[in-house]
């Protein structure tokens, strides 16, 4: 079972990526800001972050900075969550190091699709 880390700090978008997750098989933790996102990522070594980028106390491109910078953490594949569909956000997000990118409100089926590229790409035949 593959571990995913949801850094969210809005509670209703947090638990409704939560239990879509889980229903499809995936162990979740959570995280609400930047700094106790990093923390986990740390902790817990999670296969794969969904971080959003507008969070409380660091924001979700610095977080995912100081995650690639890191040489224990710099593989874990990272897709970024934004409301903002603004050509710079992505543009942004993957300068800043993330895997991918995606919109809020999440398309499940379309979120789906990235997160087992992403984890194939990394685990080959285990998903």
């Amino acid at each position: 079972m593959f571990k995913i880390l949801v850094v969210e700090d809005n509670e209703m978008n947090r638990d409704i990526l939560t239990r879509r997750l889980k229903r499809r098989g995936y162990d979740i933790s959570t995280a609400m800001d930047g700094i106790e996102g990093i923390s986990k990522v740390k902790s817990e070594s999670p296969d794969l972050v969904l971080m959003d980028i507008q969070l409380p106390l660091m924001n979700g491109l610095d977080a995912t900075r100081m995650l690639k910078a890191s040489p224990d953490t710099q593989d874990i594949p990272i897709i970024a969550l934004t409301a903002f569909p603004d050509f710079a956000d992505k543009r942004q997000s993957l300068q800043a190091g993330c895997d991918d990118y995606d919109l809020k409100p999440v398309e499940i089926c379309r979120l789906l699709r990235k997160i087992e590229a992403l984890l194939d790409k990394k685990n080959p035949g285990e998903n």
